[in-house]
């Protein structure tokens, strides 16, 4: 199966590790209907809006079964599993967060950065 991987299992971040051996495909960036949030430093949440969404850049990976499974074990608590829209117009899985807990919470909006490794790196 192929996943949208677009934060901190990113290359070049702290839990790519649990990606283990899949492929990796190539970049993708969402279609521009997301907006994204820094969940306590830690990772993205990301959730579908109507309007005013930006274009998510991220990494699609090719995986097993049994790489998929582990992926999932791994994740942050109150993400799951969703089907999202790549810029051309293809759905693919992916990680989402509950709009309502990001704004429960207050987690800031880091839409304008694009990306996770974007707001990382501008964020050590």
């Amino acid at each position: 199966m192929r996943f949208f991987i677009c934060g901190s299992a990113l290359t070049g971040q702290p839990d790519h590790k649990n990606l283990g051996e899949a492929k990796l495909v190539g970049p993708a960036q969402t279609a521009a209907k997301y907006r994204l949030h820094s969940v306590r430093g830690e990772h993205p949440g990301i959730y579908e809006v109507a309007e005013g969404g930006v274009a998510i850049k991220g990494e699609i990976y090719e995986m097993s079964e049994a790489q998929h499974a582990h992926l999932i074990s791994t994740e942050p608590p109150d993400l799951y599993e969703s089907p999202i829209e790549l810029a051309d117009g293809s759905k693919i899985s992916a990680m989402i967060y509950p709009r309502d807990l990001i704004e429960q919470r207050q987690y800031p909006d880091i839409s304008q950065y694009g990306g996770w490794a974007a707001f990382k790196k501008a964020n050590p």
